[in-house]
């Protein structure tokens, strides 16, 4: 697999970082570098963000990624998304404080262990596992995926792999359905999946370049 064809596509800083990266974590083929390139350039404004960025100036857009959480007025039993815009700690509370699947159990945890990295790795339990693998402390840990190329990279990386299992998923093939549920498992719904999909599409044609 030659990922120089995939330069002009992605960042040159993180084209350089793929071959070791992508061999640690047998990404040894166009299908499984493809679906897994185009999850995390969606989830990360194409290897831009390191950090989720929990600040929004409009409440409409948090009802639409929490709408289960959140309407415009507060009524049966929602809150008001009005009362969250451009307040990135009171909206990681109200959505990832108290969250015992995520393993945020105290106050604040879900501030702290808001999205980071490429993938965008979210939760106390999930930053706890990559930094045990990585053996770091997990305050650390926080600290330098959100920072260092390779690190966001290798959480990604580590969380595709070794704890969503998605190389397998991504070996079923390269139909819209197979890009469909690789979205679901990362992201537990479909948002952004038209931008996935074309994501998709744009690294493995690349890739199956002659």
């Amino acid at each position: 697999m030659d990922l120089n064809k995939l330069k002009g596509i992605i960042p040159d800083r993180i084209l350089a970082l793929l071959p070791d990266a992508f061999a640690k974590y047998n990404i040894n083929t166009p299908l499984r570098a493809a679906h897994f390139l185009s999850q995390i350039a969606h989830e990360s404004g194409n290897f831009t963000i390191k950090t989720e960025s929990l600040f929004y100036t409009h409440p409409e857009r948090i009802v639409e990624i929490w709408p289960s959480r959140f309407n415009l007025d507060g009524s049966g039993g929602k809150k008001n998304a009005n009362n969250y815009i451009k307040n990135q700690e009171k909206l990681a509370g109200a959505v990832y404080d108290n969250r015992p699947e995520l393993g945020n159990d105290q106050s604040g945890d879900g501030f702290r262990f808001r999205g980071g990295g490429f993938l965008q790795l979210t939760g106390k339990d999930a930053y706890r596992g990559y930094a045990k693998y990585i053996d770091k402390d997990v305050g650390e840990t926080s600290d330098i995926l959100r920072s260092d190329d390779h690190y966001a990279l290798d959480a990604a990386l580590w969380e595709y792999v070794n704890d969503k299992k998605l190389n397998e998923v991504a070996d079923t093939g390269a139909s819209d359905d197979v890009v469909k549920k690789v979205t679901k498992i990362v992201n537990g719904g479909y948002i952004g999946l038209a931008e996935r999909n074309q994501l998709f599409h744009k690294f493995y044609n690349a890739l199956n370049a002659s």
